[in-house]
């Protein structure tokens, strides 16, 4: 519990740090739009706006999903986290759609752009600070299974890599003195920034429906085949539930029904040991214990069982398929 809260502070801190470098870069890029009059730069300060206000909700999300369990809350704050990662998804695609609005009016209504070479500069130094800091949020959030750091660690890089794109549009219209591919330049990364939004969007709300997070049960599937007991005969029904950073797990196994009510436990302890050890050490599993039947004799692995009614055939691999619904194994 203290390392889950260590954690939760060290990301609310990097948070912080996030939003205050978005302040600063939000000025910067307004500065290079008000000197250039240049609706590509105005795309990437219109982004940073969004910047500030997705990490200052995500920052408050943090701070909430950090409280600790309550009666009104049993499993947490932690789902206020997808809430926040789903207003930040909203808000990036209203942002492109403004950007690609406006830009796509400019094409017929163009405005006279000057200082690009001063444009330029400021927006190419906002673009390395900002894939800089989306590279260590995405990281820290995939490290603590946050899905509001990664959301903002992705929108961050999403953002440096429109920046470069922008750049490269901008040097072309300094060289060219073409005006309009300056709105051309901007309905494409426009466009590019709604398929991030979506993007964030369709995670958060995965997270909010609770869909399967088939990648994670693969890997605690491949971990329970590879430590096996001989008193764990089947696995099933196996579920994995996100409330923020913390991951909660429900399954059924199997053991032999002769076993105590004591015995029985000291299994189910060692399944939560294993995928603590393996998975993330601060899962939180609930697991439900069936006795095993007639079909389970040909594939128990437990050859000195004295209640054996059935000849054992040979070890069965649990199946993943098999594993995440309700079906036991058999040969």
């Amino acid at each position: 519990m203290r390392k889950m809260l260590l954690r939760q502070s060290e990301n609310v801190r990097l948070q912080l740090l996030v939003v205050l470098v978005g302040v600063l870069l939000m000025l910067g890029k307004f500065i290079a739009y008000y000197l250039t009059n240049s609706n590509a730069i105005l795309t990437d300060a219109l982004e940073s706006i969004i910047n500030v206000v997705a990490g200052t909700v995500s920052l408050y999300s943090l701070v909430v999903s950090a409280r600790p369990k309550d009666l009104n809350h049993p499993y947490g704050h932690g789902k206020i986290e997808f809430v926040a990662a789903t207003l930040e998804g909203s808000l990036i695609v209203v942002a492109g759609g403004a950007i690609i609005l406006k830009s796509a009016y400019n094409l017929f209504a163009p405005q006279e752009l000057s200082r690009l070479d001063v444009g330029i500069f400021l927006t190419a130094a906002a673009g390395i600070i900002n894939f800089v800091v989306g590279h260590l949020t995405e990281r820290r959030g995939n490290q603590s299974n946050s899905l509001v750091l990664v959301a903002g660690g992705k929108h961050l890089k999403t953002d440096a890599y429109s920046t470069a794109g922008i750049i490269v549009g901008l040097v072309l219209i300094y060289f060219t003195g073409q005006v309009w591919l300056d709105s051309l330049v901007a309905i494409i990364f426009g466009a590019f920034i709604c398929y991030t939004g979506y993007r964030i969007l369709r995670a958060s709300l995965a997270g909010i429906m609770d869909e399967a997070d088939y990648e994670l049960l693969r890997r605690i599937v491949r971990v329970l085949n590879e430590n096996r007991r001989e008193n764990w005969i089947d696995i099933h029904n196996l579920r994995v539930i996100k409330y923020g950073t913390t991951l909660h797990i429900d399954c059924h196994l199997t053991v032999p029904w002769y076993l105590t009510v004591l015995q029985a436990h000291e299994e189910v302890e060692e399944v939560g040991k294993l995928i603590k050890q393996k998975i993330d050490p601060d899962i939180e599993l609930f697991i439900h214990t069936d006795p095993c039947v007639d079909t389970s004799c040909s594939v128990c692995p437990n050859l000195h069982c004295e209640a054996r009614r059935k000849p054992f055939k040979h070890l069965v691999e649990w199946d993943f398929d098999k594993v995440i619904a309700d079906k036991k194994h058999g040969v």
